[in-house]
């Protein structure tokens, strides 16, 4: 696919849509560090305290086909902007707020906004940079942030929480991207005028974000619950009801939200289960690790941000070494080694956490685990945007990270109600050992679906992937 015509993406630009990454990558870590002491201050259980990151997984998730064909009909720059201004606004009322039930409304806020972000910056990524090198060096950059804000959130979240508090952890993203909503005016080309004749799919917008979000909820509920609870089952079903009714007016409609034909191209289907076991595998190691850190190895939370600090770095390095070998070979291979290596690491981090050696012990495994993470995060974003038309990027970045939200969101409460109710009573350390080899497992299923892509992108028939 060629680059849009109408501007020539520049450097100001590429460096508005990496920190739109860092910013997101940053709000995750930097409030699992913060996790322990939030519990304390404000009285969530252990259960409960899930919901701090779950919050934001629901609303992120629901949200996100909304926001991915929200971008394409009206603007992706304008959807930056606004994406930017809800974290922004979020992240100081859950700052301000010093109770529970606001910090979860804050976090859910705080998803809406990058349900309009995400999709938003890989939509421009994928519009403004042509398909090959180009568009592979943006995304290394883009990912390399998303490393930074990985460490830059675990080292801040112990910093800002042994001197300041567990409020400091939101308020810092206030300036970071309030600067971001309003330098996108300049640096970001203007949105091209809308077409004609395009219509908003009210109906189906409706319908997946409510489908999506309730679904998302019953998975995070589920464990607290029960999965056989007629709330839960409730929740479920009526979730399943509203998506298949989305299907339906998808398959009916003139201008679909989501253009089903999207779901013919091998690479989405494979981005989509890819995005949602990476969030399963390689996501839950900051809220499990934090934990252990904390409640069995006495890590202060100064200490604990400091102990993800070699991860993120060999990430970039993950990031740089992808990028590498993609000029030699295939997508699927270097997504493959990259899951590979991830279970290799995760697995070497389950057999090394009961020992005595403490956070030495784990270097090895993190070390793996830490550049099979570069690797894969960057390949599998380009994977989900190959051969698809630049009108329709948005959509597609948000069908992929819709799946990402919800492998995280199941991934994440599977693995909790595994390490709270497997584990002995009172030993919340076998649990959490429990759930890293879990996810060993889930990233090794990865690399196996992995093999499956095919070697060289596949454009349907009848779709352009000209630009639009």
């Amino acid at each position: 696919m060629s680059a849009n015509p109408l501007a020539k993406p520049s450097g100001w630009m590429l460096l508005l849509l990496a920190t739109a990454q860092l910013i997101i990558a940053l709000d995750a870590t930097i409030v699992f560090v913060a996790l322990p002491e939030i519990g304390q201050r404000l009285g969530f259980s252990a259960q409960q305290l899930q919901w701090v990151v779950s919050a934001y997984s629901v609303t992120f998730g629901g949200f996100l086909l909304l926001g991915g064909r929200a971008a394409d009909l009206l603007g992706k720059r304008r959807f930056y902007i606004v994406g930017q201004g809800l974290y922004a606004l979020a992240s100081l009322a859950g700052g301000l707020g010093g109770s529970a039930l606001l910090l979860v409304l804050a976090r859910a806020v705080q998803g809406v906004g990058g349900a309009m972000l995400f999709p938003a910056t890989l939509a421009l990524i994928n519009t403004y940079y042509a398909e090959g090198p180009a568009r592979n060096r943006a995304f290394a950059v883009w990912s390399a942030a998303s490393a930074a804000g990985l460490a830059l959130g675990a080292l801040l979240g112990g910093v800002l929480t042994q001197y300041w508090g567990w409020a400091a952890v939101f308020l810092v993203n206030v300036p970071l991207a309030g600067a971001c909503a309003l330098l996108a005016r300049r640096w970001i080309p203007a949105d091209p005028p809308r077409q004609r004749g395009r219509q908003f799919d009210l109906p189906g917008a409706l319908s997946v974000t409510l489908g999506g979000t309730l679904l998302v909820f019953a998975i995070v509920q589920g464990p607290e619950w029960g999965w056989a609870a007629p709330a839960t089952l409730a929740c479920l079903l009526l979730a399943l009801a509203l998506l298949g009714l989305f299907l339906r007016i998808e398959r009916l409609g003139r201008d679909p939200l989501m253009p089903l034909r999207l779901l013919g191209y091998p690479q989405l289907r494979m981005a989509m289960l890819i995005t949602a076991l990476f969030m399963s595998s390689f996501g839950v190691q900051y809220y499990f690790l934090s934990l252990y850190f904390q409640q069995v190895y006495q890590f202060s939370v100064l200490h604990s941000g400091l102990a993800f600090l070699p991860s993120t770095v060999l990430c970039t390095l993950g990031i740089w070494l992808g990028e590498r070998a993609l000029r030699r070979a295939s997508l699927r291979a270097v997504l493959v080694c990259g899951l590979l290596a991830g279970a290799l690491g995760i697995g070497m981090i389950y057999l090394a956490l009961p020992g005595s050696r403490g956070f030495v012990g784990l270097l090895p495994g993190i070390v793996i685990m830490s550049i099979g993470q570069g690797m894969t995060w960057n390949t599998m974003w380009i994977s989900a945007g190959q051969g698809i038309a630049a009108t329709e990027q948005g959509v597609a970045a948000g069908v992929a990270s819709t799946s990402q939200q919800i492998g995280g969101a199941l991934g994440l409460a599977l693995l909790v109600s595994l390490a709270n109710t497997l584990g002995p009573v009172g030993n919340q350390a076998y649990g959490i050992e429990l759930a890293t080899a879990a996810s060993a497992l889930l990233a090794l299923l990865g690399a196996l679906l992995a093999l499956r892509l095919p070697r060289s992108p596949v454009t349907l028939p009848g779709c352009s992937a000209a630009s639009g």
